[in-house]
């Protein structure tokens, strides 16, 4: 019985572990990285607790209307499109969070080509 406990409580922590990891933020322009005051790591830890239960698709870095943030596109299982989550990369404050379709995303890339 104690081996199957500990094989249970074994896999919850690499699970975990496996959630925990930190997605890699891309520089929407050089320099940007080096006036940010809060990491990438803790913004998206902010991002990941304002939508529970979301997966990280991708973590940029960038200036959207004179202020820096980081830009997170947060995926729910079993929803459809995704959550953006604009994390303020000076405070550290949420900025905003903005569910995208599928349409939605596709037209905001197509606008950063």
């Amino acid at each position: 019985m104690m081996n199957w406990m500990t094989a249970l409580a074994a896999a919850a922590m690499i699970s975990g572990a496996a959630s925990a990891q930190t997605a890699a933020c891309k520089e929407g322009a050089p320099g940007l990285a080096a006036k940010a005051k809060v990491s990438c790591a803790d913004a998206q830890k902010t991002a990941l607790a304002r939508v529970p239960h979301a997966s990280v698709r991708s973590a940029e870095l960038e200036e959207e209307n004179g202020k820096l943030v980081y830009s997170f596109d947060l995926k729910r299982k079993g929803m459809a499109g995704i959550e953006e989550v604009q994390v303020d990369a000076v405070s550290g404050q949420v900025v905003s969070v903005e569910q995208e379709s599928a349409k939605d995303e596709a037209a905001e890339k197509d606008q950063h080509k």
